[in-house]
């Protein structure tokens, strides 16, 4: 079998706070971006991946969601338990000393973890948990 990662989906609440994050921070190329306002599917991904995807999309785009549904969506985005990301770097303490001098929130600085890997935190402009781990 030959399986893939073609596209992940992250949530966003402001779509050019999110292209700003992965475009300038991470350095990731945008591929696509249709749509209008806040309304915007964006597709990124890291320039070394050209088949490796991330959509960041309106979190409650579907009209079948209701409004209860939509509340606890927005509520989930700001405590940043709705989306999440694990990327992969060579040298994970220059990626975050490189990330963090923009203005973004620190969850956890690079730390050697029980499990063997070394990674560190951050939460995007929407809220999304973006882990940064050391490559073996």
């Amino acid at each position: 079998m030959d399986i893939t990662i073609h596209t992940t989906f992250l949530p966003h609440d402001d779509p050019d706070a999110s292209v700003a994050f992965y475009r300038d921070v991470l350095g990731f190329e945008v591929r696509s971006d249709v749509g209008s306002g806040t309304m915007r599917w964006i597709t990124v991904g890291p320039p070394n991946q050209p088949d490796t995807r991330i959509l960041l999309a309106p979190p409650a785009a579907d009209p079948g969601i209701t409004d209860e549904e939509r509340r606890l969506i927005a509520e989930m985005m700001a405590k940043g338990t709705y989306g999440w990301i694990v990327l992969a770097t060579t040298d994970v303490d220059a990626t975050f000393e490189r990330v963090v001098a923009h203005d973004v929130e620190v969850v956890q600085e690079p730390t050697d973890q029980p499990f063997g890997v070394r990674d560190c935190a951050f939460r995007d402009p929407a809220g999304n948990m973006v882990r940064i781990q050391q490559q073996l």
